[in-house]
């Protein structure tokens, strides 16, 4: 057995995001247990990088953690909605731009435990001004954060949302994997050129 066997699943409550189920599984090793999962649609989180080198982070209010942090734009999948779909609508609701490009950068799975969510993680470039189109219990603001400072703000524990860590991580290394691309070869060496000519003469 590769694979959990559910051999009952009950929807105990359906929210207005997720629905929570209590169900009774078999695990791969054989054991049977009752467990309480929460099904979510799955989601689409943006690292927007500017020309700069900045990014846009929002200051948005959480209740669940009674305060607000620091996160890069996301949002729920609608029924149906494509993950790069949703990348692009939350962007402009949220931090109020467009992007001429997005490029996905993985997919996390940010509660495993005790929830089937997928986080589908982007970078956005190439951006453009806006207006904003927030709901009404949307809470936020938008800041213009150096890349590295945001890096460094992690390490600070300033920055503690999980989709947020990862986004920012994984648009670091592209970064600089796009450098590493962009940067002029160097052409061989002249004087290791005539070295090995001697050799092998």
């Amino acid at each position: 057995m590769n694979q959990a066997v559910c051999n009952r699943s009950t929807l105990i409550r359906k929210g207005r995001v997720f629905d929570f189920y209590a169900e009774n599984i078999t695990l791969p090793n054989g054991v049977t247990m009752d467990m309480e999962i929460i099904r979510h649609p799955g989601a689409a989180a943006i690292v927007p990088l500017m020309d700069d080198h900045t990014v846009l982070l929002l200051k948005q209010y959480r209740h669940a953690v009674d305060g607000f942090i620091w996160e890069i734009p996301a949002g729920t999948l609608d029924p149906g909605e494509d993950a790069r779909r949703c990348a692009e609508r939350e962007l402009t609701e949220e931090a109020g731009y467009t992007a001429r490009h997005f490029e996905k950068l993985a997919e996390i799975t940010p509660l495993p435990a005790y929830s089937d969510e997928r986080i589908h993680l982007f970078l956005a470039t190439g951006l453009t001004k806006t207006a904003q189109n927030l709901d009404e219990d949307e809470l936020l603001f938008v800041h213009r954060v150096d890349l590295n400072q945001a890096i460094q703000m992690i390490s600070e524990g300033k920055i503690q949302d999980a989709k947020t860590i990862a986004g920012l991580q994984l648009a670091a290394g592209r970064l600089t994997e796009l450098e590493e691309w962009q940067r002029p070869k160097k052409g061989p060496d002249p004087c290791t050129t005539n070295v090995r000519a001697k050799i092998y003469d």
